[in-house]
């Protein structure tokens, strides 16, 4: 449990860009660093106590410390501080792999100290294949296949726990093919990974009995986060058509303006219609005036 919290914590730390050094102060140190990338070794704690001493390979010589100047073979990709002892290597590759010797010897040459380290390149795993057939008998066949990686191991896991052995019908939980008995169901998630790398794969899984069978392919990139169910609903967005809001005041205002137009008319017209009736004579209704008029016109 403590290697396997171990290499997530190394995995997380490469993921985040933190520069963590492996310690080879003690004898049989072993450090893991993937292909193409970096690593910082912690040979001594300070370089300015040590008279003499030399870092190889095999018979290479990368390292020679004498005099308080260091001699470095890799100095074109690589950098080491006498202040803490560290070396950092850049862009490693497999041949920068194996075992590397410290030997540290007094003035007169005199070996005084031996240690070893082990340093293992390998490549990532760069992505995941899963694949979930559902059979007629009601079966789950599942294949998880890594992209490249050196070493890969496998793991499943059925709704956050360990897939056991009970609920499976052929192959085990650290095999890339399985298959999951009938009436089995739920989130089952495929991790592949290896020292330096870790890509999983995930698939509802739920099949019934049935006269086809069902494929489904998917590929999973490179990523180092645990493959967990999401407690959340995807995010929906709302999006207002705006084309219908302009359509409906356009309308709006075209029937305001014949409304207005009608109303302009109509009283137009009644003005009118008042106008056209002042201008004719009013008849005289008074009999008795019209009768004196009558007699004046005589009298005359």
């Amino acid at each position: 449990m403590e290697a396997e919290f171990g290499l997530l914590m190394m995995i997380l730390g490469l993921s985040l860009g933190v520069d963590t050094y492996c310690d080879g102060r003690q004898g049989g140190a072993q450090c893991y660093r993937a292909v193409g990338a970096s690593v910082t070794l912690r040979l001594m704690d300070d370089a300015s106590e040590i008279s003499r001493f030399q870092w190889k390979k095999g018979l290479s010589v990368i390292l020679q410390w004498r005099n308080n100047k260091i001699t470095n073979q890799l100095q074109d990709r690589s950098e080491f501080i006498p202040s803490n002892g560290t070396f950092r290597i850049n862009n490693l590759s497999r041949d920068d792999g194996g075992e590397y010797v410290l030997e540290m010897s007094d003035n007169s040459g005199r070996l005084t100290s031996q240690r070893s380290l082990h340093l293992s390149v390998e490549a990532p795993v760069s992505s995941v294949l899963l694949t979930s057939e559902c059979l007629t008998s009601g079966q789950t066949r599942l294949s998880c296949s890594s992209g490249g990686g050196d070493s890969p191991q496998w793991s499943w896991t059925l709704d956050g726990r360990s897939l056991t052995d009970a609920e499976l019908d052929s192959g085990n939980s650290e095999t890339n093919n399985i298959t999951v008995k009938q009436g089995i169901s739920g989130y089952l998630v495929c991790t592949v990974s290896n020292h330096v790398s870790r890509v999983c794969g995930f698939v509802d899984i739920k099949c019934e009995l049935s006269y086809e069978t069902y494929t489904l392919e998917q590929v999973f990139k490179g990523n180092l986060s645990v493959c967990v169910k999401p407690t959340t609903a995807p995010t929906t967005t709302t999006t207002v058509d705006l084309s219908l809001l302009v359509c409906a005041l356009k309308a709006a205002a075209v029937t305001l303006l014949l409304v207005g137009v009608s109303v302009c008319f109509v009283w137009r017209k009644m003005k009118y219609k008042k106008a056209e009736g002042s201008a004719v004579p009013q008849r005289r209704t008074n009999p008795e005036n019209s009768v004196l008029m009558v007699e004046m016109s005589s009298a005359s």
